[in-house]
């Protein structure tokens, strides 16, 4: 069975800095393009960064610099450091998996995380 489980999120104050992490398992993780996407209520989900199993990364344009992805291949895992918090930062993010290139579209991710609320106040 596979699994992704965020961790991390929670309260801060605008320019802070935040790391979030996707625990995996279940799944040949050297395979899969490892993806984040944050979502608010009301709007769609969109894609934040993703990265490939050999370490290219894929940022949205509105990212700026202020995030960076990792993965760790050994651990399964993938990070999401956040710094600069600005109070649009605020909304819940997920980890997503595919095989495949990195897509910009939740729609085409295989497995999702349940996951973890951001809040940053000004």
């Amino acid at each position: 069975q596979v699994q992704l489980v965020e961790s991390g999120g929670g309260l801060a104050q605008a320019g802070d800095s935040l790391r979030l992490s996707c625990a995996t398992s279940g799944l040949t993780f050297t395979t899969y393009v490892m993806a984040w996407f944050r979502q608010v209520p009301g709007k769609e989900r969109e894609f934040v960064a993703g990265i490939y199993s050999d370490g290219a990364r894929n940022y949205a344009d509105f990212v700026k610099g202020r995030f960076i992805v990792f993965r760790d291949n050994d651990k399964n895992t993938a990070d999401l450091q956040i710094n600069s918090l600005k109070p649009e930062d605020t909304a819940v993010y997920y980890c997503a998996a595919r095989r495949g290139a990195i897509i910009r579209r939740g729609s085409d991710y295989y497995y999702w995380g349940q996951g973890t609320q951001v809040n940053v106040s000004s």
